[in-house]
């Protein structure tokens, strides 16, 4: 990769983490990497798709997160997944964007699907790899909106643990083989 794209990708990539998608801009990406303002244009002609190469640094990180937690067990790919979630909370807002970045560039819809490939192997299923990532999902964005507080819930990752344990021993819902 071109060291010039790579400083811009790491430029809107702090940008992401400390402030969110709303202070990515190509131009203050440019400055940021210390390059002129249109330095950018040459990598990415939109800024859709300057944000599509960081949401990919993004998923990437994560899935060097996820992927090994992923073949660990379910709970353990759910602590891993919740963590990202509050620890980097504006880059796990961005690469599921998938409204905004849709047709960018960068793969991340590959990416994902890997993840629930893998689950679905553990689970015994598509769709019930779905309720799984589903519900961490909705864990994740119910903790950083602090929703899950309100009704007295304390969310840790022992709480995610069990949580995704006791989703993945239920058996209730559908999976791929009732359905046939």
């Amino acid at each position: 990769m071109d060291a010039t794209r790579d400083a811009l990708v790491r430029a809107g990539t702090a940008m992401v983490d400390a402030d969110g998608i709303g202070a990515v801009g190509v131009r203050s990406v440019a400055a940021a990497a210390g390059l002129s303002h249109g330095a950018p244009r040459r990598y990415f002609p939109t800024l859709t798709a300057l944000l599509a190469a960081i949401a990919r640094e993004g998923v990437l990180d994560l899935d060097r997160e996820l992927g090994p937690a992923l073949h660990s067990g379910v709970g353990d790919a759910a602590v891993a997944y919740w963590r990202y979630s509050v620890t980097r909370p504006y880059m796990f807002d961005l690469i599921f964007r998938h409204d905004l970045l849709a047709g960018a560039g960068g793969d991340l819809r590959g990416i994902t699907g890997v993840w629930i490939d893998a689950l679905a192997d553990r689970l015994g299923g598509v769709d019930r790899a779905i309720e799984m990532w589903s519900a961490v999902h909705g864990l994740c964005v119910l903790t950083r909106t602090e929703a899950v507080a309100v009704a007295g819930v304390a969310v840790d990752e022992a709480y995610v643990h069990a949580f995704a344990e006791r989703l993945a021993a239920s058996t209730s819902g559908t999976n791929d083989a009732a359905r046939s």
